[in-house]
C-alpha cells in the first residue's frame, strides 16, 4: 500500500492509500487468500482509496459488513443516480434502470420489474438453463480438459441472457468484446467507445421491437408503467443496458472464481460430490468468499461515517469482496465452509437488492450440479499458471482444467 501525494482537505493523511487490490491488472497471488485478509487486518474501517474507481479515481472504502449494510439501507443519504458514469462518459444523461435510479421513481421501476424476476418465473427457466449447461459440457467432457472461461463460464450465462432478450446467439463473441471493453478496462476512452456500440445496437433492437412487438422480454417492457404512463424508449434502453452488463459478466466472473477454487482444492469437490445437497449453501458461501464486484454509492449530502466527514458527490464503496472477509462479522472468514449459512451482500442489499438474484443463484447451482455430476474429479491443468485480475470485477481471465 502506498500513500497518495494529494487529497481533499477534509481527508486525513493517514486514511489515504493506493491499493493493489484495485490495480486493474493480472497478478499471480489469489487476492482472497492474501490481499483481502491483509487489507482487513491492516486498514481502518474507512479509508480514502486513490484508485478505487475505474480510471484510478478516488473514493471511500468501507471494510465493515455492518457499515456497508447501514449505507445500503439509507438511500436518502446515499444516491445511485449516475453511479457507474456510463452515460456521463459519452456526454449523455440516461440512467441504468433500476440500478442507478433513486426513490421515489426507483420504487415504481421495481414494482414493474420484480414480478418478472420472481422466484417462480425464474424456476420456470430451470430446464432451459440446465440444458444450456449440459450442451456446453458435452462438447469437452470426453476430451479430458477444457478452457473453463472460454468454453463454459463466458458462454453459459450469456446464452441465458440472450435467450431472455431474444438476441442472436451468433453475435456472442462481439457482445463479449464490448462487455470486456466496458467492464475490464481502466481506459475511459475504450470504455466509452464500447458504451456507444452497445447503445447503438440495443437501440436498434428496441426500435424494431417497438414497431414489430413479439413475445420476447424487450417487447413486453413497453407495457411497464411508471407514474401512470408507459415506459419510454430511453427507460427501456436503460433497463436493457442493465441486463446486458449484469447478465454478461457477474455470473461469468463468479463461476471462474468458484471453479478455480474447486480446481485448486479437489478435496472440496469431494465434499460436494458426496453430499450434493450442500451445493445450495455452498453457492451462498462462494458468494461471500469469492464475490467479484466492488460497486458504489454517492454521498447525497455532507455526512459522517465512523466520525469521518464525507462530502457531497464523493464515492463510497460497496466492496463485496472485502466485506465478505470482515472478521468482526464472520467467524474465520478465510475458511470456506459449505454449511456456513451466513448472510452476505454480494447480491446487494436494501432497496437495490439484485433484480436478477434468483436467476443468478440458479445458474450457479446448476453449473455446479452439472459439472460435479458429469465430470470426474478435475484439477488445474498441469503446467497452467492461474492468474487473477484485481479491480472492480475480480476474476480469473483464463482457467485450464483437466480430469
Amino acid at each position: 500500500m502506498a500513500t497518495a501525494a494529494t487529497h481533499p482537505a477534509h481527508v486525513p493523511e493517514d486514511l489515504v492509500v493506493t491499493l493493489p487490490l484495485y490495480a486493474r491488472k493480472r497478478v499471480d497471488e489469489c487476492p482472497q487468500e492474501t490481499m483481502i485478509p491483509q487489507l482487513q487486518a491492516t486498514l481502518p474501517p474507512i479509508s480514502y482509496v486513490t484508485n478505487i474507481f475505474p480510471g484510478d479515481q478516488p473514493g471511500w472504502l468501507l471494510t465493515s459488513y455492518e457499515d456497508t449494510m447501514k449505507m445500503l439501507r439509507d438511500p436518502d443519504n446515499f444516491t445511485k443516480n449516475g453511479m457507474g458514469k456510463w452515460a456521463q462518459n459519452i456526454g449523455e444523461d440516461w440512467l441504468v434502470i433500476p440500478t442507478e435510479a433513486d426513490p421515489p421513481i426507483h420504487t415504481a421501476y421495481r414494482a414493474a420489474l420484480n414480478p418478472k424476476f420472481a422466484p417462480q418465473n425464474m424456476a420456470a427457466m430451470r430446464d432451459q438453463v440446465r440444458e444450456r449447461a449440459k450442451v456446453l459440457i458435452a462438447r469437452f467432457k470426453d476430451r479430458g480438459h477444457c478452457d473453463f472461461v472460454d468454453e463454459f463460464s463466458e458462454k453459459y450465462p450469456i446464452n441465458i441472457v440472450l435467450d431472455l432478450l431474444d438476441l442472436p446467439q451468433d453475435r456472442m463473441a462481439e457482445f463479449l468484446t464490448w462487455e470486456k471493453e466496458m467492464l475490464h478496462t481502466n481506459d475511459w476512452e475504450v470504455r466509452g467507445n464500447a458504451v456507444r456500440k452497445v447503445k447503438a445496437y440495443l437501440m436498434g433492437v428496441i426500435e424494431e421491437r417497438q414497431k414489430n412487438p413479439g413475445d420476447d422480454y424487450i417487447s413486453k417492457i413497453f407495457d411497464n408503467e411508471v407514474d401512470g404512463r408507459k415506459w419510454n424508449v430511453t427507460e427501456v434502453f436503460g433497463h436493457c443496458f442493465n441486463l446486458y452488463i449484469g447478465g454478461l459478466d457477474t455470473v461469468t466472473s463468479l463461476l471462474g472464481n468458484i471453479f478455480c477454487y474447486l480446481g485448486r482444492y479437489p478435496e472440496r469437490q469431494r465434499e460436494l460430490r458426496d453430499k450434493p445437497g450442500l451445493i445450495v449453501t455452498a453457492v451462498e458461501e462462494f458468494l461471500r468468499a469469492y464475490a467479484p464486484v466492488t460497486a458504489f454509492r454517492i454521498a447525497a449530502k455532507e455526512i459522517e461515517i465512523r466520525g469521518q466527514k464525507i462530502m457531497p458527490g464523493e464515492y463510497v464503496s460497496v466492496a463485496t469482496p472485502v466485506t465478505g472477509y470482515d472478521p468482526t462479522y464472520y467467524d474465520s472468514p478465510e475458511q470456506v465452509r459449505f454449511d456456513r449459512k451466513a448472510p452476505h451482500i454480494s447480491l446487494g442489499g436494501g432497496i437495490h437488492k439484485c433484480l436478477g438474484m434468483h436467476l443468478a443463484r440458479m445458474e450457479l447451482q446448476i453449473a455446479m450440479e452439472e459439472f460435479l455430476g458429469t465430470l470426474p474429479e478435475f484439477r488445474i491443468k498441469d503446467g497452467f499458471k492461474v492468474q487473477y485480475f484485481v479491480g472492480n470485477i475480480m476474476h480469473v481471465p483464463a482457467l485450464e482444467l483437466q480430469w
